[in-house]
């Protein structure tokens, strides 16, 4: 039977790359999962944010597809199609399209951000069950140290 030391010490030799790539699939499984059970989806909701003016756009004003892309690259995937998504949104009546193609929240986009954002709570709270937050952070401290030590910059 293997002690506990021999049981750490197998641990502490697997690779953290494989086991962060594996958290983060799963994670983002989950999570677009439980929006999809709400009606909508992970690229929806970050559209919806980053035309806020309450919440990621700095100033409210109107993003073209293109600049969305751009402003959201390090978090949509490949396979997010946020023209196909930003067209659910027009039909919904939560965003608009001017003449130049820029995409702007309406005033329903902005109450149904707010509603779609009452979900995070709960989707948080179902990922960290059983996860004292003192261990989450010193997990995050050791992801950004490693990134760091990699020639990283945690963002």
């Amino acid at each position: 039977m293997p002690t506990q030391e021999t049981a750490d010490a197998e641990l502490a030799a697997q690779p953290a790359a494989y086991w962060t790539g594996l958290a983060y699939e799963a994670l983002v499984a989950f999570t677009r999962a439980r929006q999809a059970e709400q009606g909508y989806t992970h690229p929806q909701f970050w559209l919806l944010r980053n035309l806020s003016k309450n919440d990621i756009s700095p100033d409210g004003h109107g993003m073209t597809i293109p600049e969305l892309q751009d402003a959201m690259r390090s978090y949509i995937r490949p396979e997010d199609d946020l023209k196909a998504e930003a067209e659910v949104l027009l039909e919904r009546g939560w965003l608009t399209r001017d003449a130049e193609g820029r995409l702007w929240i309406t005033e329903a986009g902005e109450r149904a951000r707010v509603d779609l954002g009452r979900h995070a709570p709960a989707i948080r709270a179902r990922i960290h069950e059983g996860i004292d937050d003192a261990d989450y952070v010193t997990a995050l401290q050791v992801l950004q140290r490693m990134i760091r030590n990699t020639g990283g910059t945690p963002a």
